[in-house]
């Protein structure tokens, strides 16, 4: 039977190579399996299926450099992992058990004690025996913080399962956003790379694990593991066992496009995150071990962990082009042979995916736009104004006047970014007024200053260090603002400009009622945001649009976000359980209505950052750039993107939120709590719609009377050589 679709031509920039132990790992393995009741019996597999898929050879590629024993051991547990998908497949998902299969997940993770005195309970299947086994025999190599990182990878690989399971149950195909980061727990890859710290012996330093480039170069590797399986896999998962979670299916759904299309557009994704992972370990990694003063002991390690990841990525392409469990025809495998290492990618970089690369430092600033047509902006939860709208109003203003937001900054170009015209103009108490309708007039005066300090920020730093590309002065201006938002309230030093001066302000003023745990949550918060401007700034330097996962990812901290959905959560004290805010569900609504608030401010705002002040970090933008789309392709694109994330947004509080609360336990005080949570996110996601249609920044009117005469539209990139030329010329 032909295939559904031709293989696209894959990046694959590090040849394979293949551990010399393989045939000994595949003997272990084998018998390590049948000796656990995996094989014959199992009603799972018989002994041809663990022969026919090969998982020594998966880890022999994947895993080239190390010894005997750790491949012995890491085979197993590649095993155990696919054993356990294939067990939860027929034991729930044929069976649409959900209730079944989360009572076989709750148990699990008793069989990863931090501490291996504490014992585990008496296994009742061969998926609990043997990950009591690969327990035992791994973590006395690796410290508590690896343990308890990888602790979590394996918790939500397992527990993810049911997401897939209510998906099916509902046939369900999920959104691009919402595929990309659940895919990352279920299909493992975050789970792989704390194996390839142990195997490499690169166990990543604590200091740094939860860095932003250590994140995302663990995201960026999850993404191309997860998207090169779902192009080799799709015959398999959609053809014969129902799946709905597969990214080609998933963009061929939403873009309504054919099979070879959507499977196209997941290569290039694939690319796109591999690209995204060289582009952080050469430009991130430097300046994060200089910044956290990492030995040599440690940056080697590091360095081993990127190489592990690299290697992961060509080696897991070679077993698929080879293992019967997938549809390998009609691609071409990894080269055998070339050299290996970070920076030598381009050995083997074909055409099109160098060209796409170079395609996203080709940014022309301040091209004039011609918008198309807005489109339909979708949303069902009613906007409320608070009656105290119009003090705010004049409140807000009289603030940034008295701390000097209104003023340049004496010996500072670039400074005089705001007048009292265009605060007015903006009407940040608007927003504010619809976010919280039921605040008393102190609390949307301190709602209003805060979006006026926010955005007031977010134009300063391009205008004051990114003109110039200075990077070290604004790392060193996001240092003084990190320290100004001290947990005991005090000041720490004399604001010594408007953004301190009113930082300082709305950092003290809403503090003061909250306990040490709830400041420390509201700074990092606050401090994401921070640091997330940083990465806009280092993008610009390199003229580099991003990537469009990274972008929709770092976009809920450039917009602010979390901010605002911690400063709801500080007015709700501790009646919503900590473990209700860490669970999943929750991450999932909070990521949806972010998205859909960020894409409303895309859409409106394209033209503003495209063409008066020269950016590119705006979805539709990256849409254009990533799909080499014309412009009203990509709003429609960017638009649906925007609708499915407030069609998931309400799935979740209709499907997810109910088997949340009655998961945990959740009633009475708690519930109410958690559902004025829910409430107030919807009153944001119609408060920054409203504010987007009515506020005077967006419009052609304002923009003219805004950034005219002095930054008018800047001639095209090549237009004013031609007009040298013609000089010379004469």
């Amino acid at each position: 039977m032909a295939q559904p679709f031709e293989l696209p031509d894959f990046y694959v920039p590090y040849p394979a190579r293949i551990n010399p132990h393989y045939e000994e790992a595949r003997v272990h393995t084998k018998d390590w399996a049948r000796s656990f009741g995996m094989l014959e019996g199992s009603g799972v597999w018989e002994e041809h299926d663990l022969d026919s898929h090969d998982y020594a050879l998966l880890c022999s590629y994947t895993h080239p450099d190390c010894g005997s024993e750790a491949l012995d051991l890491v085979t197993d547990w590649y095993t155990w992992v696919f054993f356990f998908d294939d067990h939860f497949l027929e034991t729930f998902k044929r069976t649409l058990d959900r209730e079944g299969g989360k009572a076989y997940l709750d148990r699990l993770p008793a069989f990863m004690p931090m501490d291996l005195a504490d014992g585990y309970p008496e296994a009742t299947n061969p998926v609990e025996a043997g990950l009591a086994d690969l327990w035992q025999r791994t973590v006395p190599h690796m410290s508590a913080d690896w343990r308890a990182r990888f602790a979590e990878s394996t918790r939500n690989l397992l527990n993810e399962s049911l997401w897939e399971l209510s998906n099916i149950n509902e046939g369900r195909v999920a959104n691009p956003v919402e595929y990309i980061e659940m895919r990352r727990k279920v299909g493992g890859a975050p789970w792989s790379a704390g194996l390839i710290e142990y195997a490499a012996n690169a166990e990543v330093p604590g200091s740094v694990a939860h860095s932003r480039p250590l994140r995302v170069l663990r995201d960026a590797f999850s993404d191309g593991v997860h998207l090169r399986n779902d192009l080799f896999s799709y015959e398999r998962e959609i053809g014969e066992e129902g799946e709905l979670s597969n990214g080609v299916l998933v963009l061929e759904t939403f873009l309504g496009c054919s099979t070879q299309q959507a499977a196209d557009a997941v290569n290039d994704l694939l690319t796109s995150r591999l690209q995204q992972f060289e582009n952080t370990a050469l430009t991130e990694l430097a300046p994060l071990v200089v910044e956290h003063a990492l030995g040599p002991e440690e940056v080697a390690r590091v360095l081993a962990y990127v190489k592990g990841m690299q290697d992961w990525q060509s080696g897991g392409h070679e077993w698929h082009m080879r293992s019967s469990r997938y549809m390998n025809g009609g691609g071409a495998a990894a080269p055998a042979l070339g050299p290996t290492g970070l920076g030598t990618s381009a050995a083997d970089i074909r055409l099109a995916a160098g060209v796409r690369g170079l395609r996203s430092f080709t940014h022309t600033p301040y091209r004039r736009a011609v918008p198309a047509p807005l489109p339909a902006f979708p949303m069902p939860y009613p906007l409320t104004l608070n009656p105290h709208l119009d003090g705010a109003r004049e409140s807000v203003v009289a603030w940034a006047r008295e701390f000097g937001l209104l003023d340049p900054e004496p010996g500072v170009p670039g400074s005089d970014v705001w007048n009292e015209a265009k605060l007015r103009d903006y009407d940040f108490a608007l927003c504010a007024a619809g976010i919280d309708p039921d605040a008393t007039p102190a609390e949307l005066d301190l709602s209003s200053a805060w979006l006026t300090w926010g955005t007031y920020a977010d134009d300063y730093y391009p205008a004051v260090f990114g003109r110039p590309r200075d990077l070290l002065g604004a790392k060193a201006a996001n240092e003084r603002l990190h320290a100004l938002m001290t947990l005991d309230g005090s000041l720490p030093f004399a604001p010594r400009n408007a953004l301190e001066s009113g930082l300082a302000d709305v950092w003290r003023r809403t503090v003061a009622p909250f306990g040490q745990g709830a400041r420390a949550a509201f700074r990092k918060a606050v401090g994401d945001m921070l640091d997330s401007w940083l990465w806009e700034l280092a993008n610009g330097a390199q003229n580099r649009i991003p990537d469009p996962v990274d972008y929709i990812e770092m976009r809920r901290a450039t917009f602010g976000s979390d901010l605002t959905m911690s400063l709801s959560r500080l007015g709700r004290g501790e009646a919503v359980p900590e473990e209700v805010y860490a669970s999943g569900t929750l991450r999932a609504i909070e990521d949806s209505a972010a998205d859909y608030a960020c894409l409303v401010n895309d859409l409106h705002s394209y033209r503003k950052e495209t063409e008066y002040e020269g950016e590119f970090h705006n979805l539709v933008r990256v849409v254009e750039n990533f799909f080499s789309c014309e412009h009203p392709v990509a709003v429609d694109i960017v638009a649906d993107l925007m609708a499915s994330r407030l069609s998931q947004f309400a799935h979740l509080l209709d499907g997810e939120l109910p088997l949340l609360k009655q998961d945990l336990a959740i009633e009475g005080e708690a519930e109410q709590a958690l559902d004025g949570y829910v409430r107030e996110l919807q009153d944001w996601m119609a408060a920054v719609l409203h504010w987007h249609r009515e506020c005077r920044r967006y419009t052609d009117d304002a923009l003219r009377r805004h950034f005219a005469p002095s930054t008018a539209v800047r001639p095209e990139l090549g237009t004013a050589a031609m007009r040298i030329l013609e000089t010379i010329g004469r």
